[in-house]
């Protein structure tokens, strides 16, 4: 088990960023959509400076990652109930351990859409303006530090082995980056797969800017939850459609890191030029 767990402690970083270039590489060469050539409404541009921000939240997050979302993890291990069956135990463990904390995400995912103080830190993410594999990565630090105690509080309760969550760290990342990614599909290949797990044509509507589209498709591997849950868009993927949160632009990186922590008025107020939100808009989020 020691083993298990330096092995997946050592390579996780690897294994992510091996796949997250591969992917950046591929929708370069075979890109289901093109961003505008300009910014829109004088808004931070869709280029480098875009790539930057993605990357420097990242990279902060991998950080934060190491002296805390993995010391966390390992405590809540260390001191989890201990409970579980034998059954429970080995690969057959393995795999339910992995559909439960996909189930669980996906409910943590929901909670941060319709819980306006954790929405405050995810809203964040879908400030993005252009979805590609860089956003599966971008996150505020806020909602990945919260992110650490729910998933500690599931480990205590449900006596997790740490292997267990590691290896849905690693196939969680390794999900987001491919149904963020602007690679584009075979049709029949990406219905294929959408039948079992989430991919670009199902995450995009998740990320159009319009709100009712937005809050739905909220599964990150599995693709059952959102038609179990009801949660399960209509909207057909466009690769025109417009990517952001609806009535709000995209922010500098300084504004990006203190958003949640500003007062509504100030968060529904643009530094730059664009659409304001509409008080019944803002009410609605806060």
């Amino acid at each position: 088990m020691e083993g298990a767990i330096q092995f997946l402690l050592s390579w996780k970083a690897v294994l992510v960023g091996l796949w997250l270039a591969a992917f950046f590489l591929a929708e370069r060469l075979r890109p289901a959509a093109h961003p505008p050539e300009r910014p829109r409404n004088g808004e931070a541009d869709f280029g480098l400076k875009r790539l930057g921000r993605n990357a420097t939240l990242w990279l902060g997050n991998a950080g934060l990652s190491l002296v805390f979302v993995v010391p966390v993890s390992l405590w809540a291990a260390s001191v989890s109930l201990d409970w579980r069956p034998d059954w429970w135990s080995g690969w057959q463990g393995l795999l339910i351990d992995l559909i439960i904390l996909d189930l669980a995400i996906y409910w943590w995912h929901r909670a941060n859409h319709e819980i306006p103080f954790l929405w405050r830190f995810h809203e964040v993410h879908h400030l993005d303006r252009f979805l590609d594999t860089t956003t599966a990565v971008r996150f505020h630090f806020g909602e990945v530090a919260l992110s650490a105690g729910f998933r500690a509080v599931l480990i205590i309760l449900l006596g997790l082995p740490i292997v267990s969550v590691l290896v849905f760290e690693i196939l969680v990342l390794i999900a987001a980056i491919f149904h963020h990614s602007n690679l584009r599909l075979p049709r029949g290949l990406e219905g294929l797969l959408g039948r079992v797990i989430i991919t670009p044509e199902i995450h995009w509507v998740h990320h159009r800017a319009v709100r009712r589209d937005t809050d739905s498709n909220y599964g990150t591997i599995l693709s059952i939850w959102d038609p179990l849950f009801g949660s399960r868009s209509p909207t057909p993927r466009r690769t025109d459609m417009k990517i952001g949160v609806e009535r709000r632009v995209e922010q500098s990186l300084p504004r990006l890191l203190v958003r949640p922590f500003l007062s509504e008025a100030a968060r529904n107020t643009p530094p730059l030029s664009g659409p304001a939100a509409s008080p019944a808009e803002s009410r609605s989020r806060l």
